[in-house]
């Protein structure tokens, strides 16, 4: 198993870098070594934070093949605090995605993507930003900024204004510009040289720490995906 990077830690939050390839928690759809299994194989005490025994500490997550910054409760003092900032939407949260196609809007320019997402009557894991997704549709907006274009490609700085399931990918597929590499989301075989997961990283996240400080943390690019972006020709 891939381990995260610690980024910090203190009595009742732990901030992590998590790598591509990692599943957050177990599911019907992966059986494979999570980030629960290390994190209760590191702090023990995890194992008895938060609501759900399967996915103990855990207040959000991240797809298995997006990289990036996560925040993880230590106590269940700290769960509640910052659960509650998840709900509230006081939280801050920046990713870096590499989209199929290049916008036609320029450097710079911001952009809101405000379309209801549900759940795909064709398959169970997707969601989709369209009227004809089973169940109740629920709200989901996205803010972005276009950061560079090339060869075919354009990447984007994204605020998560709200947190559904899959949404950037959801979303930046009904856009018509899916995530490159995203093999549910998109067509798969558009891929930059060297990427081999869909282009997505959970680079920036702001939040108060149990305690009321302000702190910003972030996650480097990971290899796969600056390599990729250098051989674009886009500084990042």
């Amino acid at each position: 198993m891939r381990e995260p990077e610690i980024i910090y830690e203190d009595e009742s939050v732990l901030v992590l870098n998590k790598p591509a390839g990692l599943a957050v928690h177990p599911d019907n759809f992966n059986h494979e070594p999570a980030l629960t299994d290390w994190l209760v194989g590191k702090y023990p005490k995890i194992a008895d934070v938060g609501e759900d025994p399967t996915r103990p500490g855990l207040v959000h997550r991240l797809d298995k093949d997006t990289s990036g910054v996560m925040v993880v409760a230590k106590t269940n003092e700290s769960f509640t605090y910052l659960k509650n900032q998840f709900k509230t939407r006081t939280i801050n949260k920046l990713y870096l995605a590499l989209l199929v196609g290049e916008l036609k809007s320029e450097i710079g320019e911001e952009k809101v993507i405000d379309w209801p997402i549900g759940r795909s009557g064709r398959d169970p894991r997707v969601r989709v930003a369209s009227r004809k997704a089973l169940g109740q549709l629920r709200p989901a907006e996205t803010h972005f900024v276009i950061k560079a274009k090339a060869d075919g490609y354009t990447l984007v700085e994204a605020e998560l204004i709200t947190g559904r399931t899959h949404q950037l990918r959801a979303h930046f597929k009904a856009y018509q510009h899916p995530i490159a590499c995203d093999q549910l989301y998109g067509t798969g075989d558009k891929c930059p040289v060297g990427l081999a997961r869909q282009a997505l990283h959970a680079w920036r996240l702001t939040l108060a720490l149990p305690g009321g400080e302000i702190r910003q943390f972030e996650a480097p690019l990971p290899v796969d995906f600056k390599q990729a972006l250098d051989k674009l020709g886009i500084a990042c």
